[in-house]
């Protein structure tokens, strides 16, 4: 347990402080850039940063999660989501560079507090651990969704690395169903669409 606590706080400030790596391409590698007004590009880049906040509450969420988790198999369902999370917030991170913003400055608020929910997710037992992880990733798609429509529509890149996300995020949501994740109360719904909801509006401006 030791080592897993040490492993999860490397992986921690890994997440906070370094930048991230991909080990898959781009999905806008091959998509030009196109030419954005400032207001079109400071959208972009409030849009920008509100997903890559998500990816980094993900990767905490599924620390705490992982850590916590009694099923072998669970947790490396666990482990591959957040795998690929990882991947998700090299992309955005990138993104919001390339169009010449930052990413958000209370990401270690974030962290902390997505850490200590992932946490207790995981020692309510594995399938209510699943539960979590598919109702994130349900709600995380729609979110993406609804980024995509927001997103100006010149904007390819962007719009082509959150289509991928969005894609990766519905896969996960199914593999946790898969696993045998249990159906949360509408109230424990309620309340993390509440939470998000703040997250994602202090995050487009801070």
């Amino acid at each position: 347990m030791l080592d897993r606590l040490i492993t999860e706080f490397d992986r921690g400030l890994r997440t906070l402080f370094a930048p991230a790596v991909s080990s898959r391409p781009r999905p806008d590698k091959e998509v030009a850039e196109a030419e954005l007004s400032a207001a079109e590009k400071q959208h972009a880049i409030g849009l920008m940063r509100v997903n890559h906040c998500g990816e980094v509450c993900a990767q905490a969420l599924y620390q705490g999660q992982a850590l916590t988790a009694r099923n072998p198999a669970a947790r490396d369902a666990l482990r591959h989501a957040a795998f690929e999370e990882v991947e998700h917030l090299a992309w955005t991170e990138q993104r919001i560079r390339e169009l010449g913003g930052r990413p958000s400055l209370l990401g270690p608020v974030w962290y902390t507090g997505s850490l200590a929910i992932g946490v207790t997710a995981g020692l309510l037992g594995d399938k209510w651990n699943l539960g979590f992880l598919e109702e994130t990733e349900k709600q995380v798609g729609a979110h993406l969704d609804s980024h995509l429509q927001q997103l100006p529509e010149q904007d390819a890149k962007s719009r082509a690395i959150v289509a991928q996300m969005r894609d990766d995020e519905l896969k996960h949501a199914d593999m946790a169903h898969d696993f045998g994740a249990a159906p949360l109360p509408l109230p424990v719904k309620g309340l993390m669409k509440l939470t998000a909801k703040v997250m994602t509006a202090t995050s487009y401006r801070v």
